[in-house]
C-alpha cells in the first residue's frame, strides 16, 4: 500500500476496504455505518449516544469526542451522561423520539455504554427502557464493558445472567471486525424485534487494535420468514400500559430475537465435518481460545475435518436457539462448552438436549468433567493452553500426535519451572503520578483514619497513609452511617472525586448530614476524571458551586485548601467558606475533626497529567520554574519523598551514598518534593533541561545498513511482547508497530493490558503479525509463544505475566537495564531495586544465549535529554538487530501519522538504530554528555578519598584523625578475625559521615566549591535565575502550621554570603562558632566522639564470631540523615537500635580462641 494512503481519518471516512481501529473506534464506526446503511435504504435516521466512562470503556468518549466532525456529519448526537442509570434514561428518551408526531427523523437509533458495575447501578432504568422497548427505525445497543478477570474494575464483571433476567438478548464478538458486525446486527434485531440487545465487550474487544473490512454491504441482513409478529408490531408504543411488557417480551420479542438470529447465522458452525463425533460450543473471546488451541495442538481444517471435530460458535449467548443446539447435537459422541465465568451456555445445552433419549442425548462437558473435576478454571480465566489440555484429554481416545504431547509436556515442564523460580519482593504497582493533587490531599493528621474512593483515590488505600477501605461509584462516605454507631472512633475523613461528587456523590454527603454523621468529606477537585484518562467532569463545577451546593444540603462547615489561595474571592462561596494554601491541610483537617456532624474540605488543584496535557497545548502557563537537587548537600533522608509522594524523586548512587535527583522528564512542576526540610533543593527559574546538541543524528556518524529482517511464514504468526510502565508512553510502540504493519498491509492484532496499570503500573502489550487475517486467533500470547520481548522495564519483564510467553530457543528478549524505581521507594528511601533476582528470573526464561542488555534510559537522557524517548529507543534497537519484521518506511510513516512529538521519535529511533549496529561508539558519545563522577570503590580509594574531602571540610589534622581511625580498625580486623572483612570498609563511610556533619559552613561550601555550578551547567541550559530554599537554624521562622523551623526562599545574591561563610569553617566547633551552640551542632559533635569510643570499645572484644554484629553497629550512622527535626528523628532510632545491640554484644560470651 503506498505510504501516503493511510491516513488516521481512514477509520471513519473510507466507506470499503481495510481500515486500522481499535475496539473503541469500532463502535463509533459502526455508529456512522448504520446512518450510511440507512440512507442507502432511504431511511432519514439520526443517533444518540450516550453512557458513562469506566474502565475497561473508559476511551469511548474520548473516541467520540475526537469524532466530533464525523459525528456531526453523520446526525449522530452525542451526550456524556452525569452517571450510567441518567444515560439510561436518555437513551429510552431517544425511542420515544417518533411518538408525538414531531419528530425530524424516520427513527433515532441509539447506543447506551457503561463499565459492567455501571450496568449493574442501572438496572432499574435498564430494565424499564428494556420492557418498553425501541422504535421501528431506531434501536439500541447496551455497551457493557465486562472485565473477567478483574484488571480494570475492582469487582468481577460478566453479565450473561443479568442479561437473561433482563430478557435482553445480547451478542458477545470475538473480536474487532466482530464488533462492527454485531453492532450492526444489533441495530437491526432491535428494531425487528422491538428490544434493546446487549452487546458485551471485554479487554480483548475495547482494548484490541487490528484492521477489519468496512465494507457497507459485508453485512446482509435477512429478515425471518418465519416469525409471526402481530399488526401493530412489538416496537415501543405511547402509550402502552406496562402490564402488557412482560407478556409482549416472553411470548413475542424473545422468539423473534432467536429467529432473527438464526436467519443471519449470527449462531454458526465455524467447523464442520461430514462425519461429526466430537462437537464444541464457545461464545464470545473462548471461541478464539479454541482456535488458538488448534494452532497450538497442529489440528488445522482439513484433520479436524477428518477427524470429526466440529464447533458452533454461539455469538448470541441468550436467548438460546434450541434448534440449532439440537441440530448441531446429532450424531455428537460428547460436546465441551468452553464459555468464561458463568455456565450459561451449559445449562441452556444440557435442558435442550434434556427431552432426547439416551442413544442420541451426547454427554455435556463444561467446566467440570463427568467426576465433578473442575477443568476449566472460572477464576480470574482460563487460556488456550487450559483448553489445549482439555482438548487432549476429552479426544484422547481416538486421537493424539507427537505435536500433542510434546505441547503437554511443554506446559506441563513450565508450570514446575514457574513454581520454582526466585520470589520477587518487588512489583510495580498503580501509583499516583508525579505530581498529582492525591500525594498531598490523601493524607490525614496523625490519630484520623481515611475512607478510600473509586478511581484514583482508591490507590491511596495501596500505601502506608491510613487511608483503608472503599466503596462502589457515588457511595463514598454512606458505610460510615452503619459503622459510626458500633465504634469507638469518633470521625472518619472520606476522600471522594469532584467526577464522582458530581456522578452521584452528592446523595451520599446528603446522607450524611441527614444521619447527622460525624465525617468529612474531602472533595478532590482537580479538574477530570483522572483514572479514566483525564476526561473533564460533565457541566459546569466549580468548588464555589460545590461549596454552595453542600451548603445548601445542610453542611455548615466547609473549608477550601488550594496551591493558589489568591485566585478566590470570598464572596464567591458559600457563607462561613474557610480558604487556606495546601500547605495548612493538616491544620485545616485537624479544626474538621473536631467539628460536630457533616463537614466539607474541598482540595483544589489541577490533575497533574491533565495539566501537563494543557501545558503542551499551550492551554496555560507552563511555570519556568524547575527543580533541583545538590546531590552533594543531600543527605538521602526521603523527607522529599515522604512530604511529595512523587515518583520522579529518584535515587541518586554517588561517591557518597545514595542521594536523590529529580527527573526532569517526567517531573509535572508540583513543587512539594521542596518542601522536604532539606537545605539541598533549589529552584532552577528560567533555565531548560539541556538537550544533548552534540549528539544530533544529523552528525556524522557511521551509516546503518539495513538489517536482516525476520521473515513470517504462511500459516505463522509473529509474536512480539511490549513491556513498560503506565504513562511513559510505551503503548505508543504498540500503536507505532501495527499502524506500520497496517501501511505494509500485513494482518496484526495487539491489545494493550493497562487497567489502573496506566498510572504508573506494569503494561504489557501482545503484538500478532501475520501474512494472513486468518491466520491471527487469540490477540493475547499464549505460554512460550513470544518470538520478541521488547522490555522497556526491566521489572515488569520479570513478572510472571511476561515470563509466561518467554520461551528459551525462541524468545528474543531485549532487554532496558535501567532501574525505574517503584511506589515502594516512594514509601522506604532504602528500598534496593531488586536487579539481581531480576535478571535471575529472566535468565531462567530465556536461556543466556536470549537476553540482550542495553541501558536505554540511560543513554536516551544523555543523547536526548529526555527519558520518555528510551521506549522507541528501544524499538530502533530491535529493528537494527533484526527483531522487526516490518521496513524502516513503514514504522517512519507511522511515526508522522501519530504525529506526537515526531521529530524527537525519529531521533529516538535511529539513535536506537546506532546502538544496536554500533554499541561503542554511542556509548561513547553518551559518556561524553554524561555526568559520571569517580566513585571509589576499594578500602584504600575510599579512605583516599574521604581524607581529602575532611581535608576541604575542615584541614589535615582532622582528616588524620579519621584515617587513624579507620587503621586501628583495619589492623585489628586483619588480626583478630582470620582475614574477614567489612568493618573497615563500614568505619570508614560511617565515621566519615559523621565526621563531615553538615553544619552551616559546610552547606556553604558545597554550594561554593565549583561542583554544584558544575552539576548545574550539565543538567540545564539557558539564562536561569536561583532561588535556594533553607531554613538556616538562627534566621528559621517557626512554621505556624507545624511548629517546625519553616523554609525560606533566598536569591542568587545568598551566593557571595554563602563563599564567606565557607571561608569560616575554621571558626568550627570552637567559642567563635556562633553556629556550634545550638542543640543540633552540639549533638553532632557528641555523634563523633560517641563513635570513636564504640568502635574502640568494638575492636577490643572483635573476634571472628561476633564480627558480623561488630560490622552492624558499626553502619549504625547510616541511618542518621537528614537536618533538624528529621535528622533528630531518624537519631532517636538510630540511638534505639544501638542499645539493643550492644545489649546483645554485651551478652555474647568472649572469644575462646584467638585467630592468628
Amino acid at each position: 500500500m503506498p505510504l501516503d494512503a493511510i491516513s488516521l481519518n481512514e477509520k471513519y471516512e473510507r466507506r470499503n476496504g481495510r481500515i486500522y481501529v481499535t475496539g473503541n473506534q469500532a463502535l463509533v464506526r459502526a455508529a456512522m455505518m448504520q446512518r450510511w446503511r440507512d440512507e442507502a435504504l432511504g431511511l432519514n435516521t439520526a443517533a444518540f449516544i450516550s453512557g458513562y466512562r469506566g474502565s475497561p470503556l473508559h476511551n469511548i468518549d474520548k473516541e467520540l469526542w475526537r469524532a466530533n466532525r464525523a459525528l456531526d456529519g453523520n446526525h449522530i448526537h452525542f451526550l456524556p451522561g452525569v452517571n450510567e442509570d441518567l444515560a439510561a434514561t436518555a437513551v429510552w428518551g431517544s425511542q420515544q423520539a417518533t411518538s408525538f408526531g414531531d419528530a425530524n427523523y424516520d427513527g433515532v437509533y441509539a447506543m447506551w455504554y457503561g463499565k459492567g458495575p455501571g450496568f449493574d447501578r442501572s438496572v432499574d432504568a435498564i430494565r424499564h427502557a428494556h420492557m418498553a422497548g425501541s422504535s421501528r427505525h431506531g434501536g439500541v445497543l447496551a455497551v457493557v464493558g465486562d472485565d473477567h478477570p478483574m484488571k480494570e474494575s475492582a469487582s468481577p464483571a460478566a453479565h450473561e445472567l443479568l442479561f437473561a433476567d433482563l430478557m435482553m438478548p445480547v451478542l458477545f464478538p470475538a473480536n474487532v471486525q466482530e464488533v462492527i458486525d454485531y453492532a450492526l446486527y444489533g441495530w437491526a434485531l432491535s428494531r425487528f424485534a422491538g428490544t434493546w440487545v446487549g452487546l458485551k465487550m471485554i479487554p480483548d474487544t475495547i482494548a484490541a487494535t487490528t484492521s477489519v473490512l468496512g465494507d457497507l454491504d459485508r453485512v446482509q441482513i435477512t429478515i425471518p420468514a418465519d416469525s409471526i409478529l402481530p399488526s401493530d408490531g412489538v416496537s415501543l408504543r405511547v402509550p402502552d400500559h406496562y402490564r402488557n411488557q412482560e407478556a409482549r417480551a416472553r411470548h413475542l420479542k424473545i422468539p423473534a430475537a432467536i429467529a432473527f438470529a438464526r436467519a443471519n447465522g449470527i449462531n454458526r458452525i465455524t467447523h464442520s465435518s461430514p462425519n461429526p463425533r466430537y462437537g464444541i460450543i464457545a461464545t464470545g473471546k473462548a471461541w478464539t481460545d479454541v482456535c488458538q488451541a488448534f494452532r497450538e495442538m497442529a489440528l488445522d481444517e482439513e484433520q479436524l475435518s477428518g477427524l470429526g471435530i466440529t464447533m458452533l460458535k454461539l455469538a448470541m449467548p441468550f436467548p438460546v436457539d434450541e434448534t440449532a443446539i439440537l441440530a448441531f447435537a446429532a450424531g455428537l459422541e460428547e460436546i465441551l462448552i468452553v464459555e468464561e465465568k458463568h455456565r450459561l451456555t451449559e445449562t441452556n445445552v444440557k435442558d435442550a438436549l434434556y427431552a432426547l433419549s439416551d442413544n442420541r442425548r451426547p454427554r455435556v462437558i463444561g467446566r467440570f468433567d463427568e467426576t465433578g473435576r473442575m477443568i476449566l478454571p472460572d477464576w480470574p480465566e482460563f487460556t488456550p493452553d487450559d483448553i489445549v489440555r482439555v482438548l487432549a484429554g476429552r479426544i484422547a481416545h481416538f486421537h493424539t500426535s507427537k505435536r500433542i504431547q510434546s505441547r503437554l509436556e511443554f506446559l506441563g515442564t513450565r508450570g514446575e519451572q514457574a513454581a520454582q523460580r526466585e520470589v520477587l519482593e518487588i512489583e510495580r504497582q498503580p501509583f499516583f503520578c508525579s505530581g498529582c493533587p492525591h500525594n498531598t490531599s490523601t493524607q490525614v493528621p496523625e490519630g484520623s483514619r481515611a475512607h478510600g474512593g473509586i478511581g484514583c483515590h482508591l490507590l491511596a488505600t495501596f500505601m502506608d497513609r491510613n487511608n483503608t477501605t472503599h466503596t462502589h461509584m457515588g457511595g463514598e462516605g454512606a458505610n460510615w452511617l452503619g459503622q459510626a454507631p458500633f465504634v469507638k472512633t469518633k470521625h472518619v475523613f472520606q476522600n471522594i472525586g469532584d467526577g464522582t461528587y458530581f456522578h452521584s456523590g452528592q446523595m451520599a454527603i446528603r446522607a450524611a448530614v441527614a444521619a447527622d454523621a460525624n465525617i468529612t468529606f474531602k472533595i478532590l477537585f482537580n479538574d477530570a476524571i483522572a483514572m479514566t484518562g483525564g476526561q473533564p467532569v460533565e457541566g459546569s463545577l466549580s468548588p464555589q458551586i460545590i461549596s454552595r451546593q453542600v451548603h445548601d444540603e445542610g453542611v455548615r462547615h466547609i473549608a477550601v485548601v488550594t496551591d493558589e489561595p489568591d485566585k478566590y474571592k470570598h464572596g464567591d462561596f458559600a457563607p462561613g467558606v474557610t480558604i487556606d494554601h495546601r500547605g495548612a491541610l493538616d491544620r485545616v483537617q485537624r479544626e474538621l475533626r473536631e467539628q460536630a456532624g457533616t463537614s466539607v474540605l474541598i482540595y483544589d488543584q489541577t490533575c497533574a497529567a491533565e495539566k501537563r496535557r494543557m501545558r503542551k497545548n499551550g492551554r496555560i502557563i507552563d511555570p519556568p520554574r524547575r527543580m533541583f537537587v545538590n546531590d552533594l548537600v543531600c543527605e538521602g533522608c526521603g523527607d522529599c519523598n515522604t512530604k511529595s509522594n512523587c515518583l520522579s524523586v529518584l535515587p541518586l548512587e554517588t561517591e557518597f551514598g545514595c542521594k536523590r535527583q529529580i527527573d526532569q522528564s517526567q517531573c509535572n512542576k508540583d513543587y512539594s518534593c521542596g518542601e522536604g526540610f532539606c537545605p539541598s533543593f533549589v529552584s532552577v527559574v528560567g533555565g531548560v533541561p539541556r538537550q544533548a546538541t552534540s549528539a544530533s543524528p544529523s552528525e556524522s556518524f557511521v551509516a546503518v545498513p539495513e538489517p536482516d529482517r525476520p521473515k513470517i511464514g504462511d500459516g505463522d504468526t509473529y509474536n512480539i511482547m511490549v513491556t513498560g510502565v503506565g504513562g511513559t508512553g510505551v503503548v505508543t510502540i504498540t500503536a507505532l508497530l501495527t499502524m506500520a504493519a497496517h501501511i505494509e498491509e500485513l494482518a496484526f492484532s495487539s491489545i494493550d493490558q493497562t487497567g489502573i496499570s496506566q498510572k504508573g503500573g506494569s503494561v504489557v502489550s501482545h503484538i500478532r503479525l501475520a501474512t494472513r487475517h486468518g491466520d491471527i486467533n487469540s490477540v493475547r500470547l499464549n505460554e512460550g509463544t513470544a518470538d520478541l520481548v521488547i522490555g522497556c522495564d526491566n521489572l515488569t519483564t520479570a513478572g510472571d505475566a511476561t515470563l509466561s510467553v518467554i520461551s528459551p530457543g525462541r524468545t528474543k528478549v531485549l532487554l532496558n537495564t535501567y532501574e525505574q524505581i517503584t511506589g515502594d521507594f516512594v514509601q522506604d528511601p532504602d528500598l534496593a531495586f531488586p536487579t539481581s533476582t531480576v535478571f535471575s528470573r529472566i535468565e531462567a526464561a530465556a536461556g543466556d544465549e536470549g537476553i540482550t542488555t542495553v541501558d536505554a534510559t540511560r543513554l536516551v537522557i544523555r543523547l536526548l535529554g529526555d527519558s520518555i524517548a528510551s521506549n522507541m529507543f528501544m524499538l530502533g534497537y530491535a529493528y537494527q538487530t533484526g527483531l522487526i519484521p516490518i521496513s524502516v518506511s513503514a514504522i517512519d510513516r507511522a511515526i508522522e501519522l501519530n504525529g506526537v512529538a515526531v521529530d524527537l521519535n525519529r531521533n529516538a529511533f535511529l539513535w536506537g538504530r546506532r546502538a544496536g549496529y554500533a554499541p561503542t561508539s554511542v556509548e561513547a558519545i553518551a559518556t561524553s554528555n554524561g555526568h559520571d563522577r569517580n566513585h571509589p570503590t576499594t578500602l584504600e580509594e575510599v579512605i583516599a578519598h574521604r581524607v581529602k574531602d575532611l581535608t576541604d571540610y575542615q584541614n589535615s589534622e582532622y582528616a588524620e584523625r579519621y584515617r587513624d581511625l579507620v587503621s586501628r580498625v583495619r589492623q585489628a580486623e586483619e588480626n583478630k578475625t582470620g582475614g574477614k572483612s567489612g568493618l573497615a570498609e563500614a568505619v570508614a563511610w560511617n565515621a566519615y559521615k559523621l565526621m563531615a556533619f553538615k553544619d552551616e559552613y559546610e552547606v556553604a561550601r558545597l554550594y561554593t566549591d565549583g561542583r554544584f555550578h558544575a552539576e548545574l551547567a550539565k543538567s540545564f541550559e539557558g539564562t536561569a535565575k536561583l532561588r535556594f530554599h533553607m531554613a538556616p537554624p538562627l534566621l528559621a521562622r517557626r512554621d505556624p502550621e507545624t511548629g517546625a523551623p519553616a523554609k525560606q526562599s533566598y536569591g542568587s545574591w545568598i551566593l557571595p554570603v554563602l563563599r564567606q561563610v565557607a571561608k569560616l569553617k575554621g571558626l568550627r566547633g570552637t567559642r567563635l562558632d556562633v553556629f556550634g551552640y545550638s542543640e543540633e551542632r552540639k549533638t553532632e559533635r557528641r555523634l563523633i566522639e560517641d563513635y570513636e569510643k564504640i568502635i574502640d570499645w568494638l575492636i577490643q572484644g572483635l573476634c571472628l564470631e561476633n564480627h558480623d554484629l561488630a560490622v552492624e553497629i558499626a553502619s549504625i550512622p547510616e541511618v542518621i540523615r537528614g537536618f533538624g527535626h528529621v535528622k533528630s528523628r531518624s537519631l532517636t532510632e538510630a540511638e534505639a537500635r544501638l542499645t539493643e545491640l550492644q545489649a546483645i554484644w554485651e551478652q555474647r560470651p568472649p572469644p575462646t580462641r584467638s585467630v592468628v
